[in-house]
């Protein structure tokens, strides 16, 4: 036998026991021919010395398989992070991609606010500039007058600059309007392009049955006449249409729009043009002309792909690489700014930043961490499957995050009052760690006779019951009630009780906790999907700071949204 292998064989089959329980051969096996493949021929003698090895290690006690194990200690534990590493992340690469040679663009339409969606694709886009060596630009797609705003604008830089996602070059489709009319003078002189005024229930019955428009097939002279009479706004109803095939197996090629009339004051060009080019026609001219090398994109614009490249060859511009993955819809909720916008109209959201949304502005008033997004995102890479995830993923993601620095706190819902006669003074000054790792500030408190506790804890509470007050002392109940209970300090171990959270009369504030579900039901939105529950948190909470996170005992991780109301919102 090679020299190694029987010290490989031992650290497989003791690797394998570990984490299993029991070492199989069979698993052992291929473990090290995995590392020797040059034994397969000799894989009977192999397969001997294997067995012999499994069942000496199967035969150890817990202790000694331990004492055992502690040899390759740290040799495992790389082994793991290796594989967590590995099985954490998906594989990030791009075909055709070249470190030092590459550059890609984030491409929002502002038209809403940033949402989970886009933020999938920033942070793709920016890790793999990272991974290639090469470029991210910012590239705003604003060629709808009708639907688009400076203040849209403006809350994509704030997300993103919250994110953490930097870029190196910002540029504006409609800072390049003229550029895109001299393309499609171009696409016309070709045949390639036309301007069609038939009415938008002519063009879809002619689509229906395969017949093409009449202005198809008209010379290049009158289309570019028909064209500047287009631009000039003589011909209010026409658009620039590419001429493909009406036919075609591919919809996205029935000679779909490449210009509009959208007679609306755009928010940064004014009234300067009266027709835009529409995604299909300048995204492509923009990647080319901004040297974009790599462009990613969800699938559902694979379709548009072949007229992507087509348009490009057509006018003689160099031909990016596209690569699609899928998008990112989460369960029970809406990205949709028609529908948003309805909701918000109705006052059933406060608005784009409702903490009950996945928009960032959203997530960012919920208290959720740009660290925790950029993880939940990256985790499915360039993925093509189609899958609707749950909030919850993202929220464990960020509870990872806050755990360590959210100090503990006790609310008190629908308070009802409990007075303790008998507390000796020993044990009226109390401190209590505000975190299990003792790392926090401890709460300190000077006790009075009165405390409160949650109404569902004191509903069930008979005269003669044992309770604890959490982190503090036993107390008795001696006369209960709906209101008010009365209850004396027991000194003595009286075994396991009820542990209750608690505030003291003296060191509580009123405070808010607005507790979020789903947003929707079905495809209906959830009335209770924001619960507000009034009740008394520990004076504490006046250390936090507005933004940060805090845990309420029994009830989860809060953010502090408003300190001088003392509102709270749910992570």
């Amino acid at each position: 036998m090679p020299e190694g292998i029987s010290q490989e064989i031992r650290k497989a089959s003791i690797r394998n026991a570990v984490n299993y329980g029991k070492a199989r051969e069979s698993t052992v096996l291929n473990a090290v021919l995995s590392k020797f493949p040059n034994m397969r021929p000799e894989i009977k003698q192999l397969s001997i010395e294997v067995s012999a090895e499994v069942t000496r290690v199967n035969g150890l006690s817990a202790g000694q398989l331990a004492s055992e194990a502690e040899e390759y200690a740290d040799e495992f534990e790389e082994e793991r992070k290796e594989k967590v590493e590995k099985t954490a992340k998906p594989k990030m690469e791009l075909e055709g991609a070249t470190p030092g040679s590459f550059t890609t663009r984030f491409p929002p339409e502002p038209n809403g606010y940033m949402h989970i969606g886009h933020a999938k694709a920033a942070f793709m886009e920016k890790e793999f500039s990272k991974i290639y060596e090469g470029k991210i630009n910012l590239y705003f797609d604003d060629t709808n007058p009708e639907a688009e705003k400076q203040e849209y604008v403006e809350a994509f830089k704030k997300d993103l600059q919250w994110l953490g996602i930097s870029f190196d070059t910002e540029y504006y489709a409609s800072d390049n309007i003229e550029q895109m009319y001299s393309y499609a003078r171009s696409l016309i002189e070709k045949e390639k392009a036309y301007v069609c005024d038939c009415s938008p229930e002519t063009v879809k019955e002619k689509r229906l049955v395969g017949i093409d428009c009449q202005h198809k097939n008209l010379l290049p002279t009158e289309n570019l006449s028909r064209w500047e009479k287009m631009l000039a706004g003589n011909l209010p109803e026409a658009v620039l249409r590419y001429k493909g095939a009406i036919n075609d197996q591919n919809t996205a090629m029935r000679d779909p729009t490449l210009f509009r009339i959208k007679a609306h004051e755009h928010y940064r060009q004014g009234r300067k043009y009266l027709v835009w080019p529409t995604y299909d026609f300048n995204t492509p001219v923009m990647d080319s002309l901004n040297g974009v090398t790599d462009v990613l994109r969800s699938k559902e614009y694979e379709l548009r792909d072949q007229l992507y490249y087509e348009l490009l060859k057509i006018l003689g511009l160099r031909l990016p690489r596209v690569h699609s993955f899928a998008r990112l819809e989460i369960n029970d909720n809406i990205t949709s700014k028609r529908k948003l916008k309805e909701l918000i109209s109705k006052n059933k959201l406060w608005g784009f930043d409702d903490p009950r949304l996945v928009t960032i502005a959203g997530l960012r008033r919920r208290g959720v961490q740009p660290q925790a997004i950029k993880d939940f995102v990256l985790r499915f890479g360039m993925s093509k499957t189609d899958s609707k995830v749950s909030l919850d993923m993202l929220l464990a993601e960020n509870r990872k995050l806050i755990d360590g620095t959210s100090p503990r706190l006790f609310f008190v819902k629908d308070p009802v009052k409990i007075m303790v006669k008998g507390i000796p003074d020993s044990q009226r000054k109390i401190e209590i760690k505000s975190h299990p790792s003792g790392n926090l500030e401890h709460r300190k408190y000077n006790l009075s006779d009165i405390f409160f506790i949650n109404a569902y804890d004191a509903f069930n509470l008979k005269d003669g019951d044992t309770i604890r007050l959490k982190d503090a002392f036993r107390i008795k109940i001696d006369k209960a009630g709906k209101e008010t209970l009365e209850a004396s300090y027991l000194s003595e171990s009286v075994g396991d009780v009820l542990k209750v959270p608690w505030v003291n009369e003296g060191n509580c504030l009123k405070a808010t906790a607005l507790e979020l579900g789903k947003l929707l039901t079905g495809d209906v939105f959830n009335e209770e999907s924001m619960l507000a529950v009034e009740g008394f948190t520990e004076s504490k909470a006046l250390d936090i700071e507005e933004g940060s996170a805090v845990q309420f005992e029994r009830m989860g991780f809060f953010k502090l949204d408003q300190k001088e109301k003392m509102v709270f919102i749910g992570i």
